[in-house]
């Protein structure tokens, strides 16, 4: 998958994310401050339940917020997708109750693989068949995502791993 990225001839114009660094993202919190952590990380622990793990595998490269205009490179989630979709929504009613707001897209599950360096690129998806990735999802990681001067570090807060019902 990743070197199927690096084989893109559009490749050159994107930031590559390195593979340690490559995650699914239920629902970006932006800056959250210190105080309300805990509120978060307790709203939070329902997650563990209802949920078994489940197998997922990537389908096909993609581009938000479109490959006409492309700012981040993605690889798409086939199998899996509706589990996905159902730990997202999850996350939603969870955490709105305690202040952050519903996404008004719907969720679209994908591995972020790099984002653009260029302001005017296209790209052109349509003849690449990646190979496919395939692994188990077995919980949510509440996750600080801290800009650093070589790219972005993550650093996960709390884990939540799913219990069988």
């Amino acid at each position: 998958m990743f070197q199927a990225a690096r084989d893109l001839p559009e490749s050159k114009d994107f930031r590559l994310v390195s593979q340690e660094k490559i995650h699914l993202t239920l629902k970006f919190l932006g800056d959250v401050a210190e105080d309300d952590l805990d509120g978060v990380k307790l709203a939070l622990q329902p997650i563990r339940e209802g949920h078994d793990p489940f197998e997922v595998s990537t389908s096909k490269f993609g581009a938000f917020p479109s490959e006409k205009k492309p700012r981040i490179l993605w690889a798409g989630i086939e199998v899996g997708k509706e589990h996905l979709c159902a730990v997202a929504e999850g996350v939603e009613n969870l955490l709105e109750p305690a202040g952050f707001e519903r996404e008004n897209r719907p969720y679209t599950p994908h591995l972020t693989l790099g984002r653009t360096r260029a302001r005017r690129i296209t790209l052109d998806t349509s003849e690449i068949c990646p190979p496919t990735l395939r692994f188990t999802v077995s919980g949510v990681d509440l996750v600080e995502r801290a800009p650093s001067k070589n790219w972005i570090n993550y650093s996960i807060l709390a884990t939540y791993p799913f219990k069988s019902p």
